[in-house]
């Protein structure tokens, strides 16, 4: 065999794990956020990270819709921030200076870990510059008073300086949220994207609008890809996913936008609880949007 053939795929293939590695000067950083305190409906997302990671072995680096070939994207496996028995509170400054210390990346991946974690990226990007864009079923807009917990992340961000304006909520569920939260959103300024929305439009599309709205108002985004945004029926490893989300297909190709907006700085997947999977579902689920949001990179 020549120098110029090439290596057999017959026993495995270049895979999404084989792009990580201790790489300096990757243009893409992954954080692993095993936050799991202070979760409404008590799981374990603190498994989420370790259970992404493992999968990643079974996904190819080429899109063969598309052509986009990832061989020679490489990504900065930065670990886990360490983050056992750590309520939010005690949380927060860890996970904002793991982000913040990847700042000189071009996209930081934040693994968590429930929807606690968002709040410390988003003051890892710089709050005073950036957006928020959420694609979640829920406001998260519960009130502070009884704590931080994975129910008032965006209220927490409100309440540290974040215009409303510069937050865009898409997805939101019927029959999951109060009437309060709703209330809250409206009086903030925040724009609200139902699911009915993203059905009806297609989410890629509202994304994409929401998207250029928040480019014209701040520096960076963070995007929040709370995963039980997606359809119960085929999403059921979040204890917050409900019947009639928006369907896996359109969160792949919104999220394949988002990874290719050049505003968008960091993000991060919440609300993943392997403790629920049947099969393997989630931990696949998970890892195909990982190599969506990586091909939109991509293509920047």
């Amino acid at each position: 065999m020549t120098q110029d053939t090439p290596k057999s795929d017959a026993l495995s293939w270049t895979s999404i794990a084989d792009l990580l590695g201790n790489h300096v000067d990757a243009p893409v950083a992954l954080i692993g956020a095993p936050l799991g305190e202070r979760s409404l409906t008590p799981g374990r997302c603190d498994l989420a990270p370790k259970a992404l990671r493992a999968v990643l072995p079974r996904f190819s680096v080429y899109d063969v819709e598309t052509g986009i070939d990832l061989s020679d994207l490489r990504i900065h496996e930065a670990g886990d921030v360490p983050l056992k028995a750590l309520s939010p509170v005690d949380g927060f400054g860890p996970v904002r200076d793991a982000v913040a210390g990847q700042a000189h990346r071009a996209l930081t991946i934040l693994l968590g870990g429930n929807n606690a974690v968002t709040r410390p990226g988003v003051h890892g990007v710089g709050l005073a510059r950036a957006g928020l864009l959420t694609l979640d079923a829920h406001f998260d807009l519960r009130d502070t008073d009884q704590g931080l917990t994975n129910g008032n992340p965006v209220q927490a961000l409100l309440e540290d300086g974040l215009d409303g304006a510069r937050i865009s909520q898409i997805g939101l569920a019927p029959f999951a949220n109060t009437r309060r939260a709703h209330d809250k959103a409206r009086a903030a300024g925040i724009s609200v994207r139902t699911a009915r929305e993203c059905r009806e439009q297609g989410t890629a599309v509202v994304v994409a609008q929401e998207l250029a709205r928040l480019a014209a108002l701040v520096e960076v985004i963070f995007v929040d890809f709370d995963i039980d945004v997606i359809d119960r029926s085929q999403w059921p490893t979040s204890p917050g996913a409900r019947p009639g989300g928006i369907s896996v297909h359109d969160f792949f190709d919104a999220t394949r936008v988002i990874g290719a907006h050049p505003k968008v700085k960091a993000v991060d997947l919440t609300e993943y609880d392997p403790s629920l999977e049947i099969g393997d579902l989630g931990a696949l689920t998970a890892g195909r949007w990982l190599c969506e949001l990586l091909a939109g990179f991509a293509s920047r």
